[in-house]
């Protein structure tokens, strides 16, 4: 071989090496990686015992775990029932086949999927749906339902049932609804998705004319102002779910995921370079600007489900927008599968847009992280999608950004760290600070690794080895015969860090 040639490819291969390595930049340390997993429409779990339901829950989380994610939105009230425990809407007839039969033995979803989410160091956010009751005429509604009770708060539209976003009371059930969940279960999250009021049926107008006559003027709007009072609705909803959330617990964080179009810009020239049909503000009727702007939500998540070049609404634009109309709130951006790895352009060519589309996100200082569609096709490891996140994007641990607009002052630092040795066995355990509130608590602890001879940097994500929410950490069994030095940090629920604890030394 020409010595030349050779240096010459090493030298290529090493630039290519570095500019990749520039590109990407360092592992951020905090990032949101979380995953949806949708329940409506899923016709598998009728056909599961509760022991396989949760094994296939437990598969699931498994792998969320191995690509880095750290959250789940778990749908737990799909068309007004639930995935949970409660005396306010029946079973979902998509756990057992028909709603409001429980399943057999008894068991509480909602509660596994925390419990479990939070043994591997990740947030579980309950997704509710405000609105939606069945998705198509056919759907058999148990007899308990509210709809029989109380049928003029729900309209017919296209072949699904709503509730009448119009009606004070349909917002007042919906608010019982949260209210119930959030103070019976320890969750992390509470999330809404982009069906507000439903998309629009070609050629059919919403059915809420009655509720507007009843209640425009008193909204202060006038005979042809519907459309505001419908965003009205849609913001009252909103807010009071801000509020009703924070008065019975203030960590619970409330974030939503709109459709990625607020408006188009030819229409409204604050709006966004897309041309799409339906947009939030005039369809959906829901102003996500004005939310953020007011910061009644503590995330945004828009689904930004479309392909770089896309014709009609293309990536790029749309990312600029939502950083721009960012006002300081969370962002996540909702990053569809089909459209990083199969990406259908105009011109009939597919393209892989991970790299691309992970490049621009972590370029921007306004966004913070991703929320990945869907759960079941990500386990499924489409294109090699859960090794890509695993050995290179999401190849460290990340803590999620922390929420410093609810409270910004880090917990006290973890004590009594010491090394544990029994059956073959070594275990880092610590103890909790005090703390004289919940929100000063620590309820997480992230475990950093470092050589002997390192400095302690806690900005270095390559560090960390775990999050976990329990007082103690097993260390892998495999023999290295190193020494290292280990620091643990205590975290609070809105991620806030404390100081690194007492240093430990252990060969292993």
């Amino acid at each position: 071989m020409n010595k030349n040639i050779s240096v010459k490819a090493i030298l290529v291969l090493s630039c290519i090496i570095m500019a990749t390595a520039l590109l990407r930049g360092q592992p951020p340390k905090r990032e949101f990686r979380g995953t949806w997993i949708h329940t409506v429409g899923n016709s598998q779990y009728r056909t599961m015992t509760p022991d396989q339901m949760r094994a296939h829950y437990v598969a699931l989380l498994d792998s969320f775990e191995r690509a880095g994610m750290n959250a789940v939105i778990y749908q737990v009230r799909p068309q007004a029932d639930a995935f949970y425990m409660n005396s306010i809407e029946p079973w979902s007839r998509f756990i057992t086949g028909i709603q409001g039969i429980a399943p057999d033995p008894i068991w509480d979803p909602l509660q596994f999927m925390i419990d479990e989410c939070h043994k591997r160091g990740m947030e579980l956010h309950a997704w509710l749906n405000p609105y939606r009751v069945t998705s198509n005429a056919n759907e058999q509604l148990h007899p308990d339902h509210l709809f029989f009770k109380r049928p003029e708060l729900f309209v017919k539209y296209g072949n699904q049932l709503y509730f009448d976003p119009g009606e004070p009371d349909s917002r007042a059930h919906t608010l019982a609804v949260i209210a119930d969940v959030v103070s019976r279960y320890d969750l992390d999250g509470v999330h809404f998705d982009d069906y507000f009021y439903p998309y629009r049926v070609e050629f059919l107008e919403f059915p809420d004319e009655a509720s507007f006559l009843k209640y425009h003027a008193g909204q202060g709007f006038g005979r042809y102002e519907k459309n505001d009072w419908r965003r009205d609705n849609v913001n009252i909803l909103v807010k009071q779910l801000a509020d009703t959330i924070k008065a019975i617990k203030p960590w619970v964080k409330f974030g939503i995921s709109p459709f990625c179009v607020w408006r188009n810009a030819r229409v409204d020239s604050t709006g966004s370079l897309t041309n799409t049909l339906q947009t939030n503000y005039d369809d959906l009727f829901a102003d996500v600007r004005l939310w953020v702007q007011e910061k009644w939500i503590d995330y945004n998540a828009p689904q930004l489900y479309y392909a770089i070049g896309h014709r009609t609404a293309s990536y790029e634009p749309l990312i600029e927008w939502w950083s721009k109309n960012n006002f300081g709130v969370q962002l996540y951006l909702g990053q569809s599968l089909s459209s990083l790895i199969d990406a259908r352009m105009p011109d009939g060519t597919v393209e892989q847009q991970l790299y691309r589309k992970m490049r621009m996100m972590r370029s921007d200082p306004n966004v913070h992280g991703n929320i990945w569609w869907s759960g079941y096709g990500l386990s499924r490891n489409p294109n090699g999608i859960i090794d890509s996140l695993a050995n290179d994007y999401q190849k460290y641990p990340a803590l999620i950004p922390a929420y410093t607009h609810l409270k910004s002052t880090p917990p006290a630092p973890a004590k009594d760290l010491r090394v544990v040795r029994s059956g073959g066995q070594t275990r880092i355990t610590w103890s909790a600070p005090a703390a004289a509130t919940e929100m000063d608590r620590a309820v997480w602890f992230c475990i950093y690794r470092f050589a002997t001879n390192e400095l302690i940097n806690l900005e270095n994500a390559e560090k960390i080895v775990k999050v976990v929410r329990k007082n103690e950490y097993l260390l892998p069994t495999q023999r290295e015969n190193k020494e290292y030095v280990y620091v643990v940090t205590a975290l609070d629920r809105m991620w806030n860090e404390s100081i690194p604890s007492k240093q430990v030394r252990i060969r292993h």
